[in-house]
């Protein structure tokens, strides 16, 4: 049983910053890679942003050049930076992992104001 503890969503106008963390309960090492989805209402849960096992990073077109993926291997915990936000980045946040079955953390509410 793996649990990720979520943190850093939030109220932000557009053009703003957030960072959402994920910890999981165990090493960041134990699985293929961290990845953050999210959820607009009304609309499918998409792919975000991955980050591999050996730091390999991938992003959904919409959010290049303004989402970064990393990992704090000292603090076991992943990131999320999410830099010049727009309203469609509104929705919830859930961080994501595959270890022998999908973990997701609770979620955590993005909001961008126009």
């Amino acid at each position: 049983q793996v649990q990720l503890l979520e943190s850093g969503g939030g109220l932000v106008q557009a053009g703003g910053s957030l960072r959402l963390s994920c910890a999981p309960s165990q090493s960041i090492f134990s699985f293929a890679h961290m990845d953050w989805y999210r959820q607009a209402p009304g609309k499918q849960r998409e792919l975000v942003a991955t980050i591999t096992n050996s730091g390999t990073t991938n992003y959904v077109d919409s959010v290049k050049g303004r989402f970064t993926i990393s990992r704090d291997i000292a603090k076991n915990t992943v990131y999320l930076q999410m830099n010049s936000l727009k309203p469609d980045d509104t929705a919830v946040y859930y961080c994501h992992i595959w270890f022998s079955r999908d973990y997701w953390g609770q979620g955590t509410q993005v909001t961008v104001s126009s």
